[in-house]
């Protein structure tokens, strides 16, 4: 076919920046501002692992194109043109920005924000528990009065604090000037793992981190001829309404091509066999379910080209760690150094952030060092 070499430069968002509506995009051709829904396409395409549907981004492009690839001749105002290859043109755009955004989005917010950064206060425990005295003191607190008022109650009171958990010997944490996202150091509410990097404390959402690492473990299996798949010891019977069974049946081949063997088992059922190996824990009936319900919604289309990625993130969802699950120590940090070789990892499958940093200076300022 034609080639022609096309320039494609400017700025756009980082993820975590978005808008609800498209009017913080601008378009140049030759140095020609333009409204063009080619460009428009590409860039919502490109942005398409990293933002969720409605949501767009900030962006500056500039399009350098040989004159005689382009119609500038379509508008009285030179606004808009027609390319000789459109598809080429979308492409290129597509592309490119899926290139900077894999190669550089694994930045989170380095800095909270304003309002964020006022929720952190001074603590103030009052009187609850050490009462008005000193270490050497009675305290005057009506808990510890309860047990006496003497250094027994108040021995009580400090064993009766939340205390942490407690885990078996192991080596000793990595340095944690050896990775950008540090090492890690706890858990919070059985959610948020905490680490120490070297320029600043880290938080991660390990649900949200988890499952943009499951995706991209599912896009790099299903791009070969034979994704990786996990055989189950003994086959999963879901139970489905017969036309759920029917919309998935009719698209099997399609879905066996991401690693999921199904087959039909009796008028309202389906048989699964196999998984990718990515959801190796997934619950097979839970994500059965969901493809289902994809498939109603959004029609045989869903697993076709671009639509794609839908089901993918439908997917992971199932195979990611879960909100609320308890992980220890060597799982964290594994987590953290997947996330910093994966593409994309800086944001999840919903467009969200998974991870923030709160700079050692904002620390300083938060104790009055600065």
């Amino acid at each position: 076919g034609r080639e022609f070499v096309a320039k494609i430069h400017g700025f756009v968002s980082a993820p975590r920046e978005r808008r609800t509506t498209r009017d913080a995009q601008y378009f140049f051709i030759n140095g020609r501002f333009v409204r063009d829904k080619i460009i428009s396409s590409g860039l919502i395409e490109g942005f398409r692992a990293v933002l969720p549907h409605g949501v767009y981004p900030v962006a500056f492009l500039f399009l350098e194109i040989p004159f005689e690839e382009i119609d500038v001749n379509v508008h009285p105002a030179k606004t808009e043109v027609r390319f000789r290859d459109p598809a080429g043109v979308r492409g290129s755009i597509v592309s490119g920005l899926r290139q900077a955004l894999a190669a550089g989005d694994k930045r989170s917010v380095q800095a909270p924000a304003g309002a964020a950064m006022a929720a952190w206060r001074p603590g103030d425990l009052g009187s609850s528990v050490f009462g008005g005295g000193g270490w050497g003191e009675a305290p005057a607190s009506p808990r510890v009065a309860e047990a006496g008022a003497t250094w027994r109650g108040y021995e009580k009171a400090i064993m009766d604090a939340p205390a942490g958990r407690a885990e078996p010997a192991s080596d000793a944490p990595p340095a944690a000037t050896l990775h950008p996202l540090g090492v890690a150091r706890g858990q919070i509410a059985a959610t948020y793992i905490v680490a120490e990097a070297e320029d600043g404390l880290v938080l991660v959402d390990q649900h949200a981190a988890h499952e943009r690492l499951v995706l991209e473990r599912l896009r790099a299996g299903g791009a070969g001829d034979t994704p990786a798949s996990q055989a189950l010891l003994l086959p999963e019977v879901v139970e489905l309404d017969e036309p759920a069974c029917d919309r998935i049946e009719a698209q099997s081949a399609a879905l066996a091509k991401l690693g999921l063997t199904v087959e039909r088992f009796g008028p309202a059922a389906m048989l699964v066999r196999a998984i990718p190996a990515a959801l190796a824990k997934g619950d097979a009936h839970a994500l059965l379910r969901d493809i289902a319900d994809d498939l109603a919604q959004n029609g045989d289309a869903l697993l076709l080209g671009e639509r794609l990625d839908h089901v993918l993130a439908t997917m992971a969802c199932h195979g990611s760690v879960r909100a609320g699950r308890v992980l220890s120590v060597p799982e964290m940090n594994a987590l953290l150094r997947e996330m910093e070789v994966t593409p994309r990892s800086g944001q999840c499958n919903h467009g969200r952030p998974t991870w923030v940093k709160l700079a050692m200076s904002d620390v300083e300022k938060l104790f009055g060092r600065r």
